[in-house]
């Protein structure tokens, strides 16, 4: 959502949105799916809110790893406290868990499942 983005905003300043379209960039700098996030360099600060299913491993361990790279990475994920992924890499970065369910886009409810937003700092 964007008035939530935009908070989150007014803290980072992001610079970067690593997993985005044309359509829904946060940011003026942004990897779509044709350029593939995965294979590129993340730098600076750095907005994700990736695919939510099986991919989200892959994503989760790109962002903490470029976090060792020297960027800074904010992820917008589900809060899924008892997958491996979230072991692995969601604990070792700062989590806020948010209150309520979010409620993305143009959608008539909120999602099903409750979120966080785990920061990985260089």
């Amino acid at each position: 959502p964007k008035a939530f983005f935009d908070e989150w905003d007014r803290k980072f300043h992001f610079t970067l949105d690593v997993c985005a379209t044309p359509e829904n960039a946060k940011c003026p700098s942004f990897f779509t799916k044709e350029d593939d996030g995965l294979a590129q360099k993340w730098i600076g600060v750095c907005w994700m809110n990736p695919p939510y299913g099986k991919e989200i491993s892959k994503w989760m361990r790109k962002a903490y790893e470029s976090s060792k790279e020297g960027a800074t990475v904010v992820c917008l994920v589900p809060s899924r406290t008892d997958t491996a992924w979230w072991h692995d890499y969601a604990m070792k970065g700062e989590i806020t868990f948010i209150r309520g369910r979010l409620k993305f886009g143009d959608a008539k409810h909120p999602a099903p499942f409750p979120s966080a937003v785990v920061v990985f700092r260089p």
